[in-house]
């Protein structure tokens, strides 16, 4: 659970620039990047509930005073206000997130800012009531802090860690464990003035310094026992009084991996806040773990949109030729999501010039509907061909405001959340990458459509539109099947891509760049494994054979549910 103290009831109207992107859940909330990071690292599927804001929390108290649930007393910020966040936390606490239909065992919640912000006062009174109510065994506060080093004297100065832990001790929370980000180790002397001004134990001071890539944190906490000293805090007893170790194996495997990743794979990803990647951190770890899959080292090339333009070429001849630079020295051409037309030009230029010159493509919702009308005008020589986001007024809408009605929400017009989108036929290039399905869900943030209207013209033409929702008017993936790799989706699969199970879209953009494609879409059971371990059923429940190079070196008996015990997952070392 995450709590931002903002005003903004969701993160759905906030800039990129000043927030970074807006993740979109399964049930359609919009919601703060880090529940993004929740997600993957934690393979689970959270709910808009799990992202509490300020905004939220007032206008549920307001709307409870409004309908007369506090009896005519006077509402205030204690106890309202409180009382409604500690419920707000434990009714979220006892929704499953993991697919089973048991409640967590630990609820995790991170109360965003800074010790001292006035926003911030009414939450952390909350947890203070709620600490002293849940009582000793029940609540474990991790106070995360920087240990900055002055340069002058290299020296590791822990008065920003000893202020921010007074701080809170006056605000009535006390912290179990101290996270201390750094650049380097901590000294051990360091640590040892840290438990003496911080009243925290030793062992309950974790380092969390800079490492290679980000998948080594885990195995950092691990090595430090971060797991026994919450375990201990929280009472969780241990198994015949022995710790349990967590079980890390895959992320040590992948952590090692990347971190010896040396042939490149180049991806220029044309956007408009180019300037700021956290605008596009999904769509970046996607890419990273379609990589790491594929053994390769990603390299991405910011380029923004508004560079590749004429209008540049005049006014800044320098980022004019550095963009286009950038464009032709790409292995593939990312294109994601985006409002406004500031760089739509631009963005149409870098998908007719992945189209042209036979470049991998992939465009993720604008980016699939800036291809659409790049078709119309190079191809089918529609010259006004546009959206009508764009143009209100073009002859030639291909691209037109098709806003769905939301149950939940009265007047809302934007497509949000999880939508089914069934493939036309398996001979398609997506539906390989997405091992053969017949349908997939994919979560959506948009209003405009390619228009049903002029489809037929356009398949007419040669674009093929593979993937549709189930009335077939909706058009949620493109392809051209005569080039290497030129896909475009509607939804955003970077929301539901994992470390250990990337996104089958972004996995198709850097096997075809990299040269891996025609590879990866001959594997025999259209599963994907990361691993580089590849299980295909023979008669879908007794026998498991093994492929290797489209060989069957052996196969196994003893299957349980459609899987092998030994991996759980069906995927079988080889």
């Amino acid at each position: 659970m995450h709590h931002d103290p903002y005003l903004n009831t969701d993160a759905g109207t906030m800039s990129p620039f000043e927030h970074g992107e807006v993740f979109v859940l399964d049930d359609g909330g919009e919601v703060d990047l880090d529940l993004g990071n929740y997600e993957r690292f934690l393979d689970i599927k959270l709910t808009r509930d799990n992202n509490i804001t300020t905004g939220k929390i007032y206008q549920s108290v307001i709307d409870k005073e409004r309908r007369g649930d506090y009896l005519g007393k006077t509402v205030q910020v204690v106890p309202h206000i409180t009382d409604e966040i500690q419920e707000w936390i434990e009714h979220v606490a006892m929704n499953p997130v993991d697919g089973t239909e048991e409640p967590a065992d630990v609820c995790v919640i991170e109360l965003g800012g800074t010790i001292g912000d006035i926003e911030s006062t009414s939450f952390i009174e909350a947890l203070g009531q709620f600490s002293y109510r849940v009582g000793p065994g029940n609540f474990c506060l991790v106070h995360v802090s920087l240990v900055p080093v002055l340069n002058v004297v290299g020296e590791q100065k822990t008065k920003p860690t000893q202020h921010s832990v007074r701080g809170l001790r006056g605000l009535g929370l006390l912290p179990d464990i101290l996270a201390c980000r750094s650049t380097q180790p901590l000294e051990e002397h360091v640590k040892v003035k840290l438990a003496q001004f911080c009243h925290v134990p030793i062992p309950n001071i974790i380092n969390l310094h800079d490492v290679m890539n980000i998948w080594h944190i885990p195995l950092l906490l691990r090595d430090q026992k971060a797991h026994e000293a919450i375990l201990k805090v929280l009472d969780l007893q241990c198994v015949g009084n022995v710790p349990r170790e967590p079980k890390l194996a895959e992320w040590t495997d992948r952590a090692s991996k990347c971190d010896k990743l040396k042939t490149p794979v180049r991806i220029a990803m044309v956007g408009k806040y180019t300037g700021l990647s956290d605008s596009y951190l999904s769509v970046l770890k996607a890419l990273l773990h379609a990589s790491v899959a594929l053994n390769r080292k990603l390299v991405v090339d910011w380029v923004p949109s508004c560079d590749l333009e004429d209008s540049t070429a005049e006014e800044s001849p320098d980022a004019y030729e550095k963009a286009w630079k950038s464009l032709k020295g790409a292995d593939g051409v990312l294109v994601p999501g985006g409002f406004g037309d500031r760089g739509v030009q631009g963005k149409i230029l870098a998908a007719k010039y992945a189209r042209e010159n036979n470049v991998p493509y992939l465009g993720i919702c604008l980016g699939m509907q800036i291809a659409v009308i790049e078709f119309a005008r190079s191809i089918m020589k529609l010259n006004g061909a546009n959206s009508t986001e764009f143009d209100p007024t073009t002859k030639t809408p291909c691209v037109i405001f098709m806003p769905e009605g939301s149950k939940t929400h009265m007047g809302a017009t934007m497509r949000l959340g999880s939508r089914r989108t069934y493939f036309q036929g398996n001979k398609c290039k997506s539906a390989k990458l997405y091992g053969n399905a017949s349908y997939v869900d994919e979560r959506h943030r948009h209003r405009y459509e390619v228009n049903p209207d002029m489809v037929p013209e356009f398949e007419k033409a040669g674009l093929s539109f593979v993937g549709r929702d189930e009335s077939g008017k909706r058009m949620e993936i493109i392809e051209l099947p005569t080039h290497r790799f030129f896909v475009g989706a509607q939804f955003h699969p970077e929301f539901k891509s994992r470390p250990g199970k990337p996104s089958p879209l972004f996995l198709g953009l850097i096997a075809a760049a990299s040269g891996q494609l025609d590879h990866l879409l001959q594997r025999p059971c259209g599963v994907f494994s990361p691993t580089g371990r590849c299980s295909c059923f023979s008669n879908g429940t007794q026998n498991l054979k093994v492929y290797k190079n489209g060989h069957v070196i052996k196969p196994l008996k003893g299957l349980v549910n459609g899987h092998y015990p030994a991996t759980g997952n069906g995927a079988i070392p080889i």
